[in-house]
């Protein structure tokens, strides 16, 4: 698939579920930054893969793409981004090569030339034929994602599936690896390797025409399950970080009008857009577990940059960097976050705030998730009824939701600003419950 293509269909999905439809198409196009006639051809490819995907089903079954996000409740932790790589498109002649090559594969190790053979010879006449050239191109692709294995010897090598995950293990250890990549998929960061790993397994069972309860022995709900889609961009930030080499995207804001633009091919009818060319040089990638955000931590001639990774489109590596200025730029980082409760890079300021225990012989819940999740905090004071914590935090934005979540249980101390702003939130949620 274009990498634009791909970029459009999966801002597109994220706002279908972020708005559950709210939008009518003039609004849809418009906060997207396409036109009408290419939301109405996206919005078709979608249907087809939809149609495709659960082409299983008996005809009175199959939904239409908007239903399709509520259509399986539970199944939505995935189809939003796997359905989009399960649908790569591929053209025609692609299609049915990859097929044939695979399907030869699976039965013996072949050579390059043999497959060729096997391709001119079983594909349909009114494809073109592929060459050689084109042969070892897909064999490249297929060994670099791991679909297929180069077998040890002299050249000519030879090829086969890589299958040996499921040859290697009993049932019961196939069934039991399944129910860990389950688990961990719906409650990990990141998910979707987790989930193209189930989705595999489970083909492989219901091909052993397995009882359906032993491959769906637990339900899920993940509660940000539309951010699984900024996982398209992770691994090529992670090997971007990993080759040390600088990258380049067009950028969205998540305060801008549009989420994303087509891309003019055609100079005569080129639009600006509210995107902006970014290079940076991607340090370390961070994920909001209370948000559901991933944020891209970079650093370029402004020092460093904070990205939302929603807002990445057209994301390309670029030139590589010295891996002295590499690791200057990472211990610039690593200092500018020492204290970041996530990714602030404000004035350092202690926070003090007084914990209240819970009443009663009751497990001290309050005191346990503070010692859980509050970092490098620390219990600096306590009595029978209350502890005071206190932690050095660059600025207080980022820690206040988490402070704010214990509701009554806890009390700021310091600093004094810090406090007056919780005593206006507090004021601000009481008058919401006034007597009407």
């Amino acid at each position: 698939m274009a990498k634009e293509s791909f970029d459009k269909e999966i801002q597109f999905l994220r706002m279908l579920v972020l708005t559950s439809g709210a939008y009518n198409r003039q609004q849809f196009s418009e906060r997207l930054g396409i036109s009408i006639h290419t939301f109405d051809k996206t919005i078709r490819r979608l249907k087809e893969i939809v149609s495709s995907t659960y082409q299983h089903l008996p005809q009175e079954e199959r939904k239409e793409f908007a239903e399709t996000i509520r259509f399986s409740y539970y199944e939505s932790t995935d189809p939003m981004l796997l359905f989009l790589f399960r649908a790569k498109s591929l053209k025609e002649s692609e299609s049915q090569r990859i097929s044939l090559l695979l399907a030869a594969m699976n039965e013996r190790a072949l050579t390059a030339m043999e497959l060729l053979d096997i391709c001119c010879t079983s594909q349909s006449s009114d494809l073109s034929l592929p060459d050689e050239k084109t042969i070892r191109s897909d064999l490249k692709y297929l060994e670099e994602v791991g679909v297929i294995a180069r077998q040890a010897g002299a050249r000519p090598y030879r090829y086969r599936i890589q299958n040996d995950l499921i040859h290697g293990l009993t049932d019961d250890e196939l069934y039991d690896l399944y129910d860990f990549v389950d688990v961990m998929a719906n409650t990990q960061v990141p998910s979707v390797q987790g989930y193209l790993l189930r989705d595999g397994l489970k083909k492989h069972f219901v091909r052993q025409q397995a009882e359906k309860h032993a491959i769906e022995p637990f339900l899920y709900k993940y509660h940000y399950y539309s951010r699984i889609l900024d996982e398209a961009h992770l691994f090529t930030l992670l090997r971007a970080i990993r080759n040390r080499r600088k990258v380049q995207f067009l950028y969205f804001s998540p305060k801008s009008e549009k989420s994303y633009a087509s891309k003019n091919t055609n100079p005569l009818f080129e639009r600006d857009t509210n995107g902006k060319v970014e290079k940076t040089i991607p340090l370390k990638v961070v994920y909001d577990h209370q948000y559901g955000r991933w944020y891209l931590l970079g650093s370029g001639r402004e020092g460093v940059r904070k990205y939302r990774l929603e807002g990445l489109t057209q994301i390309e590596e670029d030139e590589s960097v010295d891996e002295v200025a590499f690791e200057t730029r990472m211990n610039e980082l690593q200092e500018k976050i020492q204290y970041s409760w996530l990714i602030d890079t404000g004035r350092p300021v202690t926070v003090r705030a007084r914990f209240y225990n819970p009443e009663g012989s009751a497990p001290n819940f309050v005191r346990e998730r503070v010692m859980l999740q509050g970092q490098w905090g620390q219990i600096v004071q306590e009595d029978e009824h209350s502890f005071i914590y206190e932690i050095l935090v660059n600025g207080t934005t980022e820690i206040k939701p988490w402070l704010r979540s214990f509701g009554s249980s806890c009390e700021i101390l310091e600093p004094a600003q810090f406090r007056r702003e919780m005593i206006a939130e507090w004021k601000e949620i009481q008058a919401y419950y006034e007597s009407v």
